[in-house]
């Protein structure tokens, strides 16, 4: 609580006592609300950026990579030596009854106890075994897959960017409209009130240009309000922190309509998509899993052994050591291995059947996404134009009811055209920028495209 007492003793107070106390009030005022982050300005391209670094499900697929390349690195392990150093000194005492079956008379009941005291190294390698071998390709061919992976997530999380970012530059432009509408239909009002000040208007004129003004604020509201959740979900998707506003840097490029300069063959996208790309790797996978499970009918040698130091106590140990070559021949597994077999030929199958899927996806999105282009490039030809007959209209209008020829229901009709003809101009800018990104996307180029 801030308190401020006065002395009522005092005949005058001087400036600069004013000024400490509203300088005073200002801090307290601050420090109570919180310091207010300044919004962050962002161009298209930054944003993109920045939503790599700092979305979530980025991270995720990031950390998935990291995961899939230490399964390798186990993989691999399996097929080096394995080498380790053991030290124990044991005290043993065991039941001889227990351990004959029955007891001898005039003999002790327990043997012991015995001290044992060993110090060495022990080592093991795999010589001949080639289904770790199989497990260990298969593992690098996990690894390319979760970086496909990663590269489907991150060219999801920029299509999403973009559009979201589209979407703020459209409510922009909505709000921008809406503005110049208002001002327009003020001064009609005022027009249409100053003629029927000076007789030469009539009531209803005036009370048509009110509504129309009103209807007018109304769309600015709506406006207004669709601009600040497109920033707010722009935001989640970059990750911010919740009282971090966000500006765009790149209103005015909205209304431009630049060409996307990229092959657009259908054998490219097959080629570049990260998810066909995951689905090789994963097709990969499946055949290398059939082999081991073929392959694991074979024998699997081993060599393993120990050198150290042995003896009752550790004063009495002598070097001794042991060496051992294993030979695993399997006979009998119970159908495990045809199991394996089976399983990993359906998953083969299964693949195929998903990437003949996946390149009709495909090439249904690349199709579309041309034809929504080019449509959308010919409807911002016509939705300009429109914008520009308006104009004329609303002009007109208004100099034919300033001259008394006509009542204000051309200039409200022309007003209307005119709101039309804006939505129409936008929604088309709209459809040609987000078409531009889908092509992208389904050529696998969105990233490159909006991060260069």
């Amino acid at each position: 609580m801030l308190r401020i007492t006065i002395d009522s003793h005092r005949k005058e107070v001087t400036p600069q006592v004013i000024t400490l106390l509203l300088l005073t009030l200002l801090a307290a005022g601050r420090s109570l609300r919180g310091e207010e982050k300044p919004p962050l300005r962002l161009t298209l391209r930054e944003a993109v950026q920045l939503a790599l670094k700092e979305n979530p499900q980025v991270q995720i697929a990031s950390l998935n990579v990291a995961q899939s390349e230490q399964d390798g690195a186990g993989a691999r392990a399996a097929l080096l030596p394995q080498v380790g150093i053991e030290v124990y000194d044991r005290v043993q005492r065991f039941n001889l009854e227990a351990f004959i079956g029955h007891r001898f008379p005039g003999t002790a009941q327990h043997a012991g106890p015995f001290q044992t005291f060993q110090a060495g190294t022990g080592f093991s390698m795999p010589v001949f075994d080639l289904t770790l071998w199989r497990r260990w390709q298969a593992s690098r061919q996990g690894v390319k897959a979760t970086e496909a992976q990663e590269s489907t997530v991150r060219e999801q999380i920029v299509l999403l960017v973009v559009s979201q970012y589209l979407g703020g530059l459209r409510a922009a432009a909505n709000v921008r409209a809406a503005r110049s509408r208002v001002e327009l239909a003020q001064a009609l009002f005022d027009q249409a009130a100053d003629l029927q000040k000076h007789g030469v208007g009539t009531g209803l004129d005036a009370l048509r240009a009110n509504v129309q003004l009103q209807n007018e604020k109304q769309r600015l509201i709506v406006a207004a309000t669709q601009q600040k959740t497109s920033l707010y979900g722009l935001g989640r998707l970059l990750n911010l922190d919740p009282h971090q506003t966000v500006d765009l840097a790149d209103e005015m490029s909205f209304f431009e309509t630049p060409e996307f300069e990229a092959a657009q063959s259908l054998e490219q996208s097959f080629s570049t998509r990260p998810e066909m790309k995951a689905l090789e790797s994963r097709d990969r996978i499946a055949r290398f899993q059939k082999r081991a499970a073929s392959e694991s009918r074979l024998p699997k040698v081993a060599l393993g052994g120990s050198w150290g130091y042995q003896g009752l106590s550790a004063p009495s140990a002598i070097p001794s050591y042991q060496y051992q070559v294993t030979v695993d021949v399997p006979l009998f597994t119970g159908g495990r291995i045809q199991a394996e077999r089976v399983k990993a030929a359906l998953e083969v199958k299964k693949v195929e059947q998903e990437r003949e899927e996946l390149r009709n996806q495909i090439a249904l999105q690349v199709k579309t996404a041309l034809a929504e282009l080019e449509a959308a490039r010919l409807e911002v030809d016509v939705a300009n134009l429109g914008v520009k007959l308006a104009q004329q209209e609303v002009e007109q209008a208004r100099d034919r009811f300033q001259a008394g020829v006509a009542n204000n229901i051309e200039v409200i009709s022309a007003q209307d055209a005119l709101a039309r003809a804006n939505d129409n101009q936008i929604a088309a800018l709209y459809r040609y920028n987000q078409s531009r990104a889908d092509l992208a996307h389904a050529l696998g180029q969105i990233e490159m495209l909006y991060t260069k």
